[in-house]
């Protein structure tokens, strides 16, 4: 089954189940909706026809811990082959070293990925030697802010390959990993891929697919049974459903949108004060019909408390909050209801949410800082983006504004502070925080322009994740790992059992 050109389509050649290679993942059970989950998912779906795949799939109190779940008919199903391989185990936390090792037995594994912060990894990377006599490490990485991270050189030496989420990531491994340096192809630049199968723009004109859909009524079949009643509805439908269900008989002309997790770091708080004082600028007949959209807990412990922030301090304008889990294709609606997507967060290394957004067709407002930055579209003088070979010791990441111009389907803010942070695993690294004050103004531009006007900038942002330098679908991450990880395998050479170094 060969690759073409179509998204959605699998990429690099099919391999039959008993040829492939079988990768060890470890990371959040890919079931689950976190970010780190949901691109588990992808990467593991968009290449099961090139690798079989083995997940510790990690999460925190598992319920399934110490059983093993085989997904494959699922991803059969999903992609359209017969013989799959996908295998999770379910784990409290991401694993250790006992579990890895009587994996890579029993499931005969050709190499192992970790994937995310390396400070989850270090009980792993303390075992790299051992461990890479028998197989490649392979690890996708993400981090989020400057100054270089001298600390994390030991966790990069530890790897025989290096995917980086972000442009300012894949710099920073570069500028870090200094003492023993990788060679060229041990590092690459590999995005988040948005699965384009499941966000889209759904209109009128386009109304996206037909759903079969349980009404919770009950009906007679001819022979007397009773059943569930099933109908059938377009996407377009269930969303204007959906905007009842969120907005009542009062539907609002302006959406704003926020979709992350209320933690300090995301800036929840700045956000609701930024739009209330966005709606205050507004004409009186006007402020009833904005609506600012909370996709995310009303009470987390890493954040705080949205209903005391909402009342305690008089915020008037109206703030809904939507705080179930949805599946993706819902997840789609979402987006395609708001008018702009917004994300302030500090620190933050990829935005997964803005990134769907656009793939969704809608525009967004984010802080330039760490992977957001990436989403904008920014260029040079000459027009030319932005490019991983602009980075360098000197400029390491666009949060003073070093480049301004950008892609229109984005407004960006940049920081107001650099405040140096730490704590004992991470001594130092920037948080980027932007002026909630300054943000209002951003959102009333997108209001003035108009409907039409900020749909047509949404869809510029969709066209531009496909671009070939950009490569924010999910065709196109899944695409660039197996271009990666082949090579790996190729021209791998296992670890000496011993090393000797001068000193």
């Amino acid at each position: 089954m060969l690759a073409d050109n179509t998204p959605g389509t699998l990429q690099f050649p099919y391999i039959p189940k008993d040829q492939r290679k079988k990768i060890l993942l470890l990371s959040d059970d890919l079931r689950m909706s976190s970010g780190v989950g949901t691109v588990s998912r992808e990467i593991v779906v968009g290449t099961a026809h090139h690798y079989n795949w083995v997940q510790i799939g990690g999460a925190i109190n598992h319920p399934e811990m110490g059983k093993k779940i085989d997904i494959s008919q699922a991803v059969n199903e999903e992609i359209g082959i017969t013989d799959a391989s996908v295998v999770i185990y379910p784990f409290n936390g991401y694993g250790n070293i006992d579990f890895v090792r009587w994996l890579i037995e029993t499931e005969k594994i050709d190499a192992a990925q970790p994937y995310t912060d390396p400070r989850f990894w270090g009980w792993l990377f303390n075992h790299e030697h051992e461990l890479r006599q028998k197989l490649p490490m392979l690890f996708y990485h993400v981090w989020d802010d400057l100054p270089f991270p001298k600390y994390n050189e030991h966790f990069y030496e530890s790897c025989d390959w290096i995917g980086c989420i972000s442009k300012q990531t894949y710099n920073i491994v570069k500028n870090v990993w200094t003492k023993h340096p990788p060679k060229p192809e041990q590092v690459a630049y590999i995005p988040h891929g948005i699965p384009e199968r499941l966000f889209y723009p759904v209109t009128f004109e386009n109304p996206g697919k037909q759903q079969k859909l349980i009404t919770g009524a009950k009906i007679k079949t001819p022979d007397g049974k009773e059943v569930d009643e099933i109908i059938e509805k377009s996407d377009y439908e269930i969303m204007v459903d959906l905007r009842m269900q969120l907005f009542g008989n009062n539907d609002p002309d302006f959406v704003l949108l926020y979709v992350n997790r209320n933690v300090r770091r995301k800036m929840t708080s700045d956000v609701i004060l930024a739009y209330d004082t966005f709606v205050k600028g507004l004409p009186k007949e006007a402020q009833d019909k904005c609506a600012l959209l909370m996709h995310t807990q009303a009470i987390d412990e890493a954040g705080t408390n949205l209903h005391a922030v909402i009342e305690d301090l008089n915020i008037k304008s109206r703030v809904v909050l939507s705080d179930k889990r949805i599946e993706p294709r819902m997840m789609n609606l979402i987006f395609n209801i708001a008018d702009v997507t917004i994300n302030l967060a500090s620190n933050e290394g990829f935005g997964l949410g803005t990134a769907e957004s656009l793939m969704s067709g809608t525009p967004i407002i984010v802080n330039v800082t760490g992977g957001l930055q990436d989403q904008c579209g920014f260029t040079k003088d000459d027009g030319t983006l932005v490019s991983i070979d602009d980075f360098n010791a000197e400029f390491g990441s666009n949060h003073e504004g070093k480049y301004t111009k950008h892609g229109e389907w984005v407004i960006p803010i940049f920081p107001a502070t650099l405040s140096l942070q730490g704590s004992v695993p991470t001594p130092y690294i920037f948080d980027d925080r932007c002026r909630w004050q300054d943000v209002a103004p951003i959102i009333r531009k997108f209001y003035d322009m108009g409907r039409t006007e900020r749909k047509r900038r949404g869809l510029a942002g969709r066209e531009y994740c496909f671009r070939s330098d950009v490569g924010m679908s999910s065709t196109e991450m899944c695409r660039r790992f197996m271009e990666c990880i082949d090579n790996i395998f190729t021209n791998w050479t296992p670890r000496k059992r011993f090393t000797l170094y001068k000193v």
